[in-house]
């Protein structure tokens, strides 16, 4: 696993494999400051999950549309999980739940 540290409300990124697809845990807050560090994780391939956000921005929010896109067109695709009420109703309010399938558990993202 593969952790990319920071400081403050940086956000942590651990990426692990399972069932043959790259899961991005995140935790802490993802915002203008700091949306590289999402990008860059992002940009490894074309199918992943990601889980435990605790905050986004707008930035997020299209960094995360942009990597779908990216994904679709690659034969792969992106799955949310285990999203904190509060990430959860934005993604709700800004239609992100609608291109990028959100799941209530890990195992059910992997496995849908």
């Amino acid at each position: 696993m593969h952790e990319t540290a920071g400081q403050g409300a940086r956000p942590m990124i651990n990426q692990a494999t399972a069932a043959g697809i790259r899961v991005l845990a995140l935790s802490g807050e993802v915002d203008a400051g700091n949306v590289h560090l999402l990008r860059q994780a992002l940009r490894i391939d074309g199918t992943r999950a990601l889980s435990a956000l605790a905050f986004l921005d707008a930035s997020a929010i299209s960094a995360l549309a942009a990597a779908q896109r990216d994904a679709a067109s690659a034969d792969g695709w992106i799955r949310l999980a285990s999203l904190r009420a509060t990430v959860q109703r934005v993604v709700e309010m800004v239609g992100l739940d609608t291109v990028i399938p959100c799941y209530p558990t890990l195992r059910q993202a992997l496995t849908s």
